[in-house]
């Protein structure tokens, strides 16, 4: 039996173990999918021990995603990120095993998903956290033109340093209705919106011409999400993103193509 499981603190209410197990199921895999919940000054020992107990690859949440990034080899594009959100074990010769970043495929295989076109696109990212950090990389390297608004002004404009070609903004109601006007995509990579009404976008910034996604996935129609419909701009929810980046850790750890029909059946049976 293959087991794979999540590093988290807390991991109580992951949507993960359902969506991965929906996949072995579908494709008959000897496999189950744990949670695990390390103390914050645990995390190497917890790696360590997942090695020695013969795991094949663990996705990593809250609170460990960048203090994984020195207990393993990350890939360039995790390393660029700052964080790993997968790890695989499978290359037993290896010092370290392999980190990964699913999250910016995850955001971008969502957009695809939808028939968005990222090439040459103006995309507006909100927030410069984890989350931002990923989309922002994703979106650039996938050739859009990266402005990133936040909160605090001065992140966005390291995150933007870092993120090739991206530039960074406040979020001031003024600044968010000049760079929406020319944009293409919008996403909200903060967890505003997981509050009853709350938005990070005023609703008279938003226009047809756009497609909004929103990270946030519970509830899974945000205000943000509501009002960009109301003006008939296209909206993607965040389970999608949340959908892709598991898609993406499964294929990295199997070499299958994941069973996505199953997987989003499994995780939206339970939001």
């Amino acid at each position: 039996m293959d087991v794979f499981g999540l590093l988290g603190n807390p991991v109580d209410h992951s949507l993960s173990p359902p969506m991965h197990e929906a996949a072995y199921d579908e494709l008959g895999f000897d496999a189950r999918y744990v949670t695990f919940e390390p103390e914050p000054d645990d995390l190497a020992a917890a790696i360590d021990g997942a090695a020695a107990l013969g795991i094949t690859g663990l996705n990593v949440t809250i609170p460990f995603k960048q203090d994984a990034l020195d207990l393993v080899e990350p890939d360039d594009l995790a390393a660029r990120i700052g964080a790993v959100n997968t790890i695989d074990f499978s290359n037993s010769a290896a010092e370290q095993p392999t980190g990964y970043n699913t999250d910016a495929a995850g955001a971008l295989r969502a957009l695809r998903e939808h028939e968005v076109t990222i090439e040459n696109a103006a995309a507006v990212v909100v927030g410069a956290g984890g989350a931002g950090r990923a989309i922002s990389f994703a979106l650039s390297d996938a050739g859009a033109d990266v402005a990133i608004a936040n909160r605090t002004e001065s992140t966005a404009h390291d995150l933007a340093a870092d993120v090739p070609g991206a530039t960074g903004h406040d979020l001031a109601a003024d600044t968010l209705d000049s760079l929406l006007a020319q944009a293409d995509v919008l996403v909200n990579a903060t967890s505003v919106g997981m509050e009853d009404g709350a938005t990070p976008v005023p609703a008279d910034a938003l226009h047809a011409e756009l497609v909004v996604m929103d990270a946030v996935y519970r509830p899974l129609e945000t205000r943000l999400l509501r009002d960009a419909a109301a003006v008939g701009a296209q909206t993607v929810d965040g389970a999608w993103m949340l959908l892709y980046q598991g898609v993406e850790a499964f294929e990295l750890w199997t070499g299958r193509d994941a069973p996505v029909d199953e997987m989003n059946r499994a995780l939206r049976s339970r939001l």
